[in-house]
């Protein structure tokens, strides 16, 4: 189950609650009992293994080579000009 965040309007508490992803947010804050808002934290990216580098970067002769550009004089848009 994720857990959330929330932050009172009124006191500005904050805490943490480990709910189901179909249960309803909070409302109320256990501190005074004023209206809460659910926090939204960033997602961590790993990148694991040597394959996202060779999807994510092609190498500049298969990039220029499919646009059907010489090596002499490489295409504006080629991301590895020089």
């Amino acid at each position: 189950m994720p857990t959330y965040g929330y932050q009172c309007t009124k006191c500005s508490y904050i805490f943490e609650k480990v709910q189901k992803i179909t249960d309803n947010p909070l409302t109320e804050c256990p501190e005074c009992k004023g209206k809460v808002k659910r926090l939204l934290y960033p997602v961590g990216i790993v990148f694991k293994g040597a394959g996202f580098h060779v999807n994510d970067y092609p190498k500049c002769e298969n990039s220029c080579a499919q646009a059907a550009h010489t090596e002499s004089k490489p295409c504006a848009e080629c991301p590895c000009k020089s």
